[in-house]
């Protein structure tokens, strides 16, 4: 009994990103602060870039998926708008996983530039071409820059939450 219950503690903690991600695109969490109105951030773009890069078994391609069509239909976006943008961003860590040796906080950081731009202008492109919503280019552009700022924080952040979970499962 005991070990079952370990194994339904450690597989929980193994899904907290992806419950986490479940949850911000559900709950319509927009990381923008009222008091700096340039202030915001994609966290999805974060968390689906440094788990895909770093244990792509939390994150499947199908979740991320997922995650992206249930933000279009919160966010009222043309269905498939998040979940390609999303996609990409998946699709660029799995390149960087597969084409690095060893993978450091600085490669990652500069990976996820070209992640973040083409995955903005996929939501950009799909948004002008087949909606009639504005899209303001200042908004995109302070959501990128400050998303690429705020990824170290967040690296160290999940970094330290992996190795916690490596640590317990191997007790």
């Amino acid at each position: 009994m005991a070990i079952n219950i370990k194994t339904i503690k450690e597989g929980l903690l193994r899904l907290l990103p992806l419950i986490l991600l479940i949850y911000i695109c559900i709950s319509e969490f927009h990381t923008q602060f009222y008091y700096w109105s340039i202030f915001s951030f994609n966290l999805q773009f974060i968390i689906i870039y440094y788990w895909i890069l770093r244990d792509p078994s939390i994150l499947g391609y199908g979740f991320v998926f997922l995650c992206g069509t249930i933000n279009d239909v919160v966010l009222s976006l043309p269905l498939g708008t998040s979940a390609l943008s999303y996609l990409f961003v998946s699709l660029v860590a799995a390149y960087v996983r597969n084409a690095t040796v060893r993978s450091t906080l600085f490669t990652d950081w500069f990976t996820f530039v070209v992640a973040i731009l083409i995955g903005n202008f996929i939501i950009y492109f799909l948004l002008k071409k087949f909606t009639v919503m504005r899209v303001e280019y200042t908004s995109m552009f302070f959501n990128s820059l400050f998303t690429f700022i705020l990824y170290p924080a967040f690296w160290g952040i999940f970094e330290l939450y992996r190795r916690l979970i490596n640590l317990r499962s191997y007790d």
